[in-house]
């Protein structure tokens, strides 16, 4: 790692306001406010792998968590609600991950190449989190504050937020360093990755809102755990001092991610103060899991009985830009009214569920869009068990467009197609969570039935795997260097 140079950013604000009329006259035509609508904070962390908190992402797995890292807030975060060992991200890349919390629609659904002209306001009536919620009541205020980047030419106030950050990309993340430095340079500085100051201004707004008596969602998308390191010089040096771990061993990261989970904990911390926890879902999640060595290596989709140790992601193989579990099994965790604090659930959910989630628990009474691939995972805030949850066909469909594969999960079998190569494997994922051993060759049935089921949805939504769009050559999003 290089010398690590003191820098200090300075911050200008840049929120812009939007007020958001247009999405309530679309989606809604209530005057009544009901008094007891629910808030929502939803928390989305960049490149942050399963294990790479210092609290279990499953009770059964001692490896489930980081052996250097510590997040005290994380593991508030555990006590007071229910974590998904099975919560996965949409994509294994952050921008559709983002797309697709937003529309409630999976990647595959919702393309690359054309995903700027389909979704854009001016062509395609769309329904977002905030425009849904404002149907329900138009009281509702929302706001989006950090890393946006959906690269479409999309602003927040198009798809309803009142306040936001703008259409910000990871550079206004203060990301400083150049392609080839970006894996090993590290600034400290009193603002990292601009976590302070993002989240003052949700903390501000939610202040603002509980004042005023508006429901509100709140999103807040940090930049951090994205390279290049930005970390506290106090963090730094805490992590400098103390014992390298056998998976976990950097302190540049190291640092970043705790000042991080400092920032979750103030959010959480107002909550409190405000005395608005009893109204209040939060959820917390990541765009996608971690890389799986500092530096990625090229060769990321081989065994890994290949590499000379153990990946960033262990126990789980891969991480970013693989559909292996490592690059989409990511922490997941909800707080709020009526889940039993310091449970878990091991139903597979995923963040295009998020919006009906969000849907149900505000009781809205409207039709939503039918071609929603997400599901309400509320009925399993009632028991930590595997409460009755059922999503149409029962499963759960990923695709990653870079290099190009696709994956389906209908139970605990999981199936990826490599498009290139037309080669499939096939994992036990209750008696192989690492995803070692392919046993394609011994279950040609169960390949099939899954090939099957996973060629149906793609050619149902008109996937671009399929059908190359006119615009293939403009692709945003498979550019390991920006995202």
């Amino acid at each position: 790692m290089s010398n690590p140079a003191k820098k200090v950013f300075s911050l200008l604000p840049f929120a812009f306001i939007g007020i958001g009329v247009l999405s309530v006259l679309l989606f809604s035509s209530h005057k009544s406010v009901p008094a007891n609508k629910p808030n929502f904070i939803f928390i989305l962390t960049d490149d942050q792998g399963w294990t790479s908190t210092s609290q279990l992402m499953d009770d059964k797995l001692p490896n489930s968590k980081s052996d250097y890292f510590e997040t005290l807030q994380f593991e508030r975060f555990a006590a007071k609600g229910m974590r998904f060992t099975n919560g996965y991200a949409p994509c294994a890349l952050c921008c559709p991950t983002r797309r697709s919390i937003q529309f409630g629609q999976t990647p595959a659904r919702q393309g690359d190449a054309d995903f700027k002209q389909n979704y854009h306001p001016d062509f395609k009536k769309v329904t977002a989190i905030p425009q849904m919620l404002k149907s329900i009541s138009p009281e509702y205020r929302a706001a989006h504050f950090g890393k946006w980047d959906l690269r479409a030419d999309i602003f927040p106030e198009d798809l309803g937020y009142d306040e936001s950050d703008g259409d910000t990309g990871n550079n206004n993340g203060d990301m400083n360093s150049t392609k080839k430095t970006k894996w090993s340079d590290l600034f400290l500085n009193n603002d990292p990755k601009r976590i302070e100051s993002i989240t003052k201004r949700a903390l501000n707004f939610m202040n603002r809102q509980a004042k005023s008596g508006h429901p509100f969602y709140l999103q807040v998308s940090h930049y951090a755990t994205h390279v290049d390191f930005q970390t506290r010089e106090k963090t730094y040096e805490k992590y400098s001092n103390k014992t390298k771990g056998a998976i976990h061993n950097n302190p540049g990261y190291a640092g970043m991610l705790e000042d991080l989970d400092t920032g979750i904990g103030k959010i959480l911390n107002m909550v409190d103060k405000l005395g608005i926890g009893d109204n209040t879902y939060i959820i917390l999640m990541t765009d996608n899991g971690g890389v799986e060595f500092i530096p990625p290596v090229k060769n990321k989709f081989d065994h890994p009985s290949t590499f000379a140790r153990k990946t960033r992601n262990y126990p789980l193989r891969g991480g970013k830009w693989t559909l292996y579990e490592g690059g989409i099994r990511v922490p997941f965790m909800v707080i709020g009214p009526g889940i039993k604090p310091g449970s878990q659930s091991d139903v597979p959910v995923t963040g295009w569920d998020i919006l009906p989630t969000l849907s149900d628990l505000a009781e809205n009474k409207h039709a939503l869009p039918p071609n929603l691939d997400g599901k309400s995972f509320k009925p399993l805030f009632a028991s930590s068990s595997t409460h009755p949850f059922k999503r149409e066909n029962d499963q759960l469909v990923f695709h990653y467009f870079g290099n190009s594969h696709s994956s389906i999960r209908v139970g605990d079998y999981k199936l990826i197609k490599f498009w290139k190569s037309k080669k499939v494997e096939l994992y036990d994922l209750k008696n192989d969570l690492g995803e070692l051993n392919d046993i394609s060759s011994s279950n040609k049935p169960k390949v099939k039935e899954l090939e099957t089921r996973l060629m149906t949805y793609l050619e149902s939504v008109h996937a671009e795997v399929l059908y190359p769009s006119k615009n293939a050559g403009k692709k945003e999003t498979d550019d390991d260097s920006e995202d």
